[in-house]
């Protein structure tokens, strides 16, 4: 029996903000902008009280809230934080499907930590995010990866929900069929026009009467009200680079502080390329997050390690904070592009993972 996590931010877009803004913690807010065409990307949960959600557009959602603050998103910080949450992640399993900056399905089944349990892995997960980010997750944990999207979505935000296999049957047959990835406000009308409304209800009718209504997808939801769903978590991205990173209880202040922290980050780089070792090192650089959360990174070509070269990296890269004190440093390294690597992907480059 498979162990999946789904692994869902809390209105991600909108929690870094707030994260890094103060101000805007108390206050309805959305990312996105305020244009005629303009369209928001998330909104916090203060506004989604209003009835503010995503992809609505801008005009709307203030006219539903006249006092919500729209704010324009910061992609290059999104994705940083995206890659230390990937990082986060692999600390856990290598088996990592992402779906999209702010959510990923994990295989945990063959995971020893905490003897293997997936509910006290999930929480893990989602502590070490809030210790190490500031931000909240909310987990869904279930024998494959339909059940547990949608249990990820149970206990938002900062929650999570488990559908132990014995407990499936029981969870699935009331699920209303709008929770249902794949189906959207129209097919939900056009289903409930012929009576079905929930799992239950699907059950009850043949893949040949349910193809009329939902198309090829007949098959796949006919099985999702039984809780089936057999696909595997792929991992199909090309790894580019390798990194490792440290945040620290209390800030460092000096470039001097920093520098000493190199050997032991390029230590624990070696233990981590050890997997990579058919892999050649084309660049080396060094990261820096200061405790205003603004992120510098400086690289430089290297064939191999250089620990001097870091060293005087790490120091360039300092003085960019101008006095700013540093909450986190790492240092990582880019892999020459192998023959069959795609570097066109484009969907792996909107989701921030080609790194």
């Amino acid at each position: 029996m498979k162990k999946i996590i789904h692994i869902d931010m809390d209105c991600f877009y909108a929690q870094v903000e707030m994260r890094d803004n103060p101000e805007y913690r108390e206050i309805p807010l959305a990312v996105g902008g305020e244009g005629k065409r303009s369209v928001l990307s998330t909104c916090n949960y203060l506004a989604r009280k209003f009835g503010v959600r995503s992809a609505m557009p801008a005009i709307k959602a203030k006219q539903l809230c006249p006092h919500l603050k729209i704010v324009h998103g910061r992609m290059q910080v999104y994705h940083e934080v995206s890659m230390h949450i990937r990082e986060i992640f692999s600390r856990y399993t290598q088996l990592v499907e992402p779906l999209s900056l702010d959510e990923a399905f994990l295989d945990v089944t063959d995971c020893c930590l905490f003897n293997g349990s997936a509910t006290l892995i999930a929480q893990d997960i989602r502590n070490a995010i809030w210790h190490e980010l500031q931000l909240t997750a909310s987990a869904g944990i279930a024998p494959n990866k339909f059940l547990a999207k949608i249990a990820s979505d149970e206990n938002k935000p900062n929650g999570q929900c488990v559908v132990s296999p014995d407990k499936v049957n029981e969870f699935i047959e009331v699920l209303p069929l709008r929770k249902i990835p794949g189906i959207g406000p129209k097919t939900s009308e056009k289903l409930a026009s012929f009576g079905a409304t929930t799992c239950a209800d699907i059950r009850a009718l043949s893949i040949k009467e349910l193809t009329p209504l939902v198309g090829s997808f007949a098959e796949r939801l006919f099985n999702y009200s039984f809780g089936v769903d057999n696909r595997e978590v792929k991992v199909n991205r090309v790894r580019k680079s390798v990194g490792v990173e440290h945040t620290f209880a209390d800030d460092l202040v000096t470039v001097e502080e920093c520098i000493a922290q190199i050997p032991k980050l390029i230590d624990k780089m070696k233990q981590r390329l050890q997997k990579h070792q058919d892999r050649v090192i084309a660049k080396q650089g060094v990261k820096i997050k200061f405790a205003d959360f603004t992120l510098t990174t400086m690289e430089q070509q290297s064939l191999a390690l250089d620990e001097d070269g870091m060293k005087n990296l790490m120091e360039s890269a300092f003085q960019r904070g101008n006095g700013k004190t540093v909450r986190l440093l790492g240092v990582f390294v880019a892999f020459a592009e192998l023959p069959n690597d795609q570097e066109g992907d484009e969907r792996h480059q909107q989701l921030g993972f080609v790194f």
